[in-house]
């Protein structure tokens, strides 16, 4: 019971001085977080994007009492070092438990990889779990995580604290009657009915687990598409935990601190809170202001009973005995109905990658891969129904079957939402296909695509008869190649053919066979293309004053290759025929 009353409650106005001296000195002293918002308030539950990230009280732990110790002025290392110092470099409070530690960064890792935008960074589940049980009591925690006693914050009856019935039968809290915050992150149980988890892989969601629990919070803290980079969404984070400026104050000068530098203590030996608030009775309703800021007229009280004397009307004028018309009442305009707050289970959080592989085809040709992307809400659960869409940004001519270049998919079940198959364009180059979900913050995923040439594995010469050329002379017959692809015909393949010394092309030869270019000089290299039947005839060839056997080597994207061999010579001489001379 006593660790019950030290527990936190809302600090009196001479804590709160203390407490905004001690900020503003660590604010002096200490390389700051993300600024504390502009008028950010306790009554600012409202998540951007218009979701909300509390409960149905409008905070986690339903506006329990917190601890109100501040950090040491003296920071645990100087600006700009590491944040994972040597215990014998950091100073007391600056230790986190072994086991909780590695609960807040495993909770960083996890929603880094199912909610990438939200940010969430470790300092911040640690900020809070330092005001909330003083990091589950300074570390009492079992193997698993889980608290060696349970850790329960004050029933909240409403004495002192907000009026919260059982919702849970007591299974969470041991409370039948009235919830309380429960485990080390303090989630009341209706709250954690929506936003528990199993981080542990022990398949029980338990708020006495710090694994659980701190993932539950930084998935809570992310809700509605939060950002925890900006200052608005940090501060409207951990106000959705409690409604309290002072309690937010309080966190944010944790987050400082731990930002400059912690470092890992044994479990059971970390530095235990001791400044508790104080419980303030259920404040009293005063009068709402008017839009000018001043406070409306008490209502004139009705008769104490029909027939009763009524009041006399007020003079429209000091002293003239007249009085003011009655005017005539304003019918009341009809208050729209509120929106109803997606729960976290309908609300989108996150897209990922789905398993995609390397985007790449050859021009003209079909992608083996489809784009894949997985919704999940703002639990981490796969969300169905949710539209996705798909943009493909380039000028490779690439469009997706059936000649678009933005299509939209419903995920299934399992969250999946796959695009349909990608057509590669004729030019080669890189482009991009892009996957858009979500309105008021739209996630976003980007693939890397490309298109290469068109490739041919094998080309043959069509023919096989000899091609010679006497000295000087063109060759009469033209040469033609065929190209293919795993046995298939290969149009609009680039093929290079050159004039060789060797088969393997190695040497380049300077004399012999060419071509000839549009000026009609010499040309020993071409790059060429196939048609549309993978054949390829080649431009005119012609024979210089230097007999010889000659080879061209024709080559393609693919690997294919092909030597031909060229003869120049001169044609044969033939001896004239003797004519026999008759006898005498």
């Amino acid at each position: 019971m006593a660790a019950h009353i030290r527990r936190r409650l809302r600090k009196g106005a001479t804590t709160t001085a203390v407490a905004a001296a001690a900020v503003a000195a660590l604010a002096a002293s200490q390389a700051p977080a993300a600024p504390l918002a502009e008028g950010a308030t306790g009554g600012d539950q409202q998540a951007a994007g218009g979701e909300s990230g509390g409960s149905e009280d409008g905070a986690a732990t339903g506006n329990s009492p917190y601890y109100t110790d501040l950090p040491p002025l003296v920071t645990p290392d100087r600006p700009g070092s590491s944040s994972n110092l040597p215990a014998a470099t950091g100073s007391a409070e600056a230790g986190i438990p072994a086991s909780v530690l590695a609960a807040y960064k495993q909770a960083e890792r996890t929603v880094g990889t199912t909610d990438p935008a939200c940010r969430l960074p470790w300092q911040l589940l640690a900020a809070i779990g330092k005001v909330e049980s003083g990091q589950a009591r300074g570390g009492q925690v079992d193997a698993n995580g889980t608290t060696l006693s349970p850790i329960l914050g004050p029933a909240l009856n409403g004495q002192g604290f907000a009026l919260i019935k059982d919702t849970d039968g007591g299974a969470y809290d041991s409370d039948a009657v009235h919830d309380r915050a429960v485990g080390p992150m303090q989630f009341i149980p209706s709250t954690w009915a929506t936003w528990g988890q199993d981080a542990n892989g022990d398949g029980r969601k338990d708020p006495n687990n710090i694994y659980d629990a701190a993932l539950a919070a930084g998935r809570y803290l992310c809700a509605g598409g939060r950002n925890l980079a900006v200052a608005a969404d940090l501060d409207r984070a951990v106000l959705s935990y409690n409604q309290s400026t002072e309690y937010l104050r309080t966190v944010r000068s944790w987050f400082a601190y731990y930002q400059r530098g912690t470092h890992e203590v044994p479990d059971g030996s970390g530095v235990l809170p001791t400044a508790p608030s104080t419980p303030t009775p259920s404040p009293t309703p005063t009068p709402s202001p008017t839009p000018g800021g001043t406070t409306g007229p008490t209502p004139s009280p009705s008769p104490s009973k029909p027939g009763g004397t009524k009041p006399s009307p007020s003079p429209s004028k000091p002293g003239d005995g007249s009085t003011s018309p009655t005017p005539t009442p304003t019918p009341p305009r009809p208050t729209p109905p509120p929106k109803p707050t997606p729960s976290p289970a309908e609300t989108f959080g996150s897209l990922e990658n789905a398993g995609t592989g390397p985007l790449t085809a050859t021009a003209g040709g079909t992608f083996e891969e489809r784009v894949s992307v997985r919704a999940r809400n703002a639990l981490g659960a796969p969300m169905a129904q949710l539209p996705v869409t798909f943009t493909i940004t380039g000028t490779t001519g690439t469009l997706f079957d059936g000649g678009k270049k933005k299509v939209t998919v419903i995920s299934k079940a399992d969250g999946t939402a796959t695009a349909p198959a990608l057509k590669a364009g004729e030019k080669t180059g890189e482009f991009t296909v892009t996957a858009t979900a979500g309105t008021n913050r739209p996630r976003t995923l980007t693939y890397e695509a490309s298109v290469t040439a068109r490739q041919a594995d094998k080309i043959v010469r069509v023919g096989d008869k000899a091609l010679v050329a006497a000295p000087g002379e063109k060759f009469a017959d033209a040469v033609t190649v065929k190209a293919t692809h795993k046995g298939i015909a290969a149009p609009g393949v680039a093929v290079t053919a050159t004039m060789v010394k060797d088969s393997l092309g190695l040497i380049d030869n300077d004399k012999g066979p060419y071509f000839k270019d549009a000026d009609g000089k010499p040309l020993r290299t071409l790059d060429l293309t196939t048609g549309a039947d993978g054949l390829l005839q080649l431009p005119e060839i012609f024979a210089d004053e230097n007999p010889g056997t000659y080879k061209l080597r024709l080559t393609t994207e693919g690997g294919g290759s092909v030597v031909i061999e060229l003869t120049v010579q001169a044609p044969e001489e033939t001896a004239p025929e003797e004519t026999e001379t008759p006898e005498a």
